[in-house]
């Protein structure tokens, strides 16, 4: 579990932290947008990765979304970020592919421009010239 992740805060003091109201959390959570962890009695412990979720839900509330539309946006963005860690992961797999087989290109092979040179070299000694 990454640091971030570990959940540390009550809602008394993540509230607080966040400068939101208690309740306002239990909605948030109430309609997904929140996810804090539960103590093994039932109580709510928020991370620091809450924090930047909530921190990203006060700004699109702030520019005029509702928490609907919050909602899907918080899902876009996941879906962005787990597409863009595919298309890295691709992009690795690909580029290991094709080191691999530059790795297996013969060695003994004359690149053609030598290849030619190589010619004349030899026509020119079996007829006698240098």
């Amino acid at each position: 579990m990454s640091d971030a992740s570990r959940a540390i805060y009550v809602i008394s003091v993540f509230a607080e932290i966040a400068g939101v109201h208690p309740q306002t959390l239990r909605n948030y959570e109430r309609t997904g947008l929140l996810n804090p962890q539960r103590t093994t009695g039932g109580s709510r412990r928020f991370s620091d990765e809450d924090l930047r979720v909530l921190r990203r839900i006060q700004e699109l509330t702030a520019d005029g979304v509702n928490l609907e539309g919050v909602k899907r946006i918080l899902r876009l963005e996941r879906e962005l970020d787990e597409a863009r860690r595919e298309a890295a992961a691709l992009r690795e797999a690909v580029q290991s592919s094709v080191e691999a087989t530059h790795r297996q290109y013969r060695r003994d092979l004359v690149p053609v421009q030598n290849t030619i040179a190589l010619f004349v070299a030899a026509q020119r000694q079996r007829r006698g010239g240098v």
